[in-house]
């Protein structure tokens, strides 16, 4: 049987949009059926590189030809675009975050049930290949019990200058980057509950909108996890900071530099102190090169092309989807609890 050619309708076509029309010309199986965008110099542009523009949504969703629509719209306008294309008999690809709360995606998933519309949201990130290798380190397990895992990304320059700083569209750093890392971390943490959530945001740069947030995220485990955006870092932080009773690892970049440091399992008896300008100290002085070993990172690399793959194989009945939107709702409702933390300066109960 010949292999079925599916067609994608964007809507949208800002930058993002322009990164998935890209990726999808190297995906077999697969292509662009057309773009729509609200504004005209978007759909020109589209067509100036080969790309079908269409009149309108409405002329889009009509389009029998397309399978399903990727959404790379500003975010509040998310749910209304889905709940049409789903009653219009299209699946959904929905940009991240999928909407702006836990009420408004019930809403989306509710239609999904009653029309038999596939819904899904690009959650890109879990294909990032320091977090893959971050997972990596927690299943080799050479770290010993790990009880700690920081998880940063840092900017210095503000929000982008575009709807990402206006709270109406669903801006801020918790909806746009807190999104990617509460989703790795949940994902990772799938079988455990997360208890406790406490969290703190800055508006340094925007007053309108959060501008960077801190959240502790406490699973029934014991592990601790710390969630941390900002825009205003001149010098940035480690991507990944994993500690365990056996050592410690750092993935420093996207660029995978980072390393293992580990206990040898031989004894250390003869601490020499280190002379600090107002005094000694054992606790704080550094290990013998013969009581630990160092190691490079377990690189693991991926293929973010394994998303759309996916999401055309759930159309076809033959897999099951990566991105499940019970999954979505779990993270939703904690960037809801991150939010409310961060507004009351309290800890906030989540799965107890």
């Amino acid at each position: 049987m010949e292999k079925k050619q599916y067609h994608v309708g964007i809507i949208g076509f800002g930058g993002m949009a322009g990164w998935h029309n890209e990726l999808i010309q190297t995906i077999d199986g697969l292509s662009v059926a057309g773009v729509y965008d609200i504004k005209k110099e978007r759909c020109d542009y589209a067509e100036s590189i080969g790309l079908h523009a269409y009149g309108s949504l409405d002329e889009l969703l009509a389009d029998e030809k397309v399978d399903f629509v990727l959404i790379a719209t500003p975010n509040d306008v998310h749910k209304p675009i889905a709940i049409r294309a789903m009653e219009a008999g299209k699946a959904v690809v929905s940009e991240k975050p999928v909407t702006l709360s836990s009420k408004d995606l019930q809403e989306m998933i509710d239609v999904s049930k009653r029309t038999g519309q596939f819904l899904t949201v690009h959650q890109n990130r879990r294909w990032d290949e320091d977090f893959l290798t971050m997972r990596q380190i927690l299943k080799e397990g050479k770290l010993g019990d790990v009880y700690r895992v920081e998880s940063r990304v840092h900017g210095s320059r503000g929000i982008p200058g575009d709807w990402r700083k206006e709270k109406e569209h669903g801006g801020g750093m918790i909806l746009d980057w807190g999104v990617h890392l509460l989703d790795q971390v949940m994902y990772l943490m799938k079988d455990h509950k997360l208890n406790r959530v406490y969290a703190t945001v800055t508006n340094v740069t925007n007053q309108l909108v959060d501008d960077g947030f801190t959240a502790e995220l406490t699973f029934d485990n014991g592990q601790i996890f710390l969630v941390e955006v900002g825009t205003s870092n001149f010098i940035n932080l480690p991507r990944w900071y994993i500690l365990g009773q056996n050592g410690t690892a750092v993935i420093e970049n996207w660029d995978l530099d980072g390393k293992l440091v580990c206990a040898s399992g031989k004894d250390e008896t003869d601490v020499v102190p280190v002379k600090t300008a107002a005094g000694l100290t054992k606790t704080m002085a550094p290990r013998r090169e013969d009581t630990i070993h160092t190691e490079p990172l377990p690189v693991v690399k991926s293929d973010i092309r394994d998303f759309y793959r996916n999401v055309m194989a759930v159309l076809d009945g033959k897999e099951e989807p990566n991105i499940k939107l019970p999954e979505v709702m779990r993270v939703m409702k904690l960037m809801e609890a991150i939010f409310e933390s961060a507004e009351t300066h309290a800890v906030i109960p989540f799965e107890e």
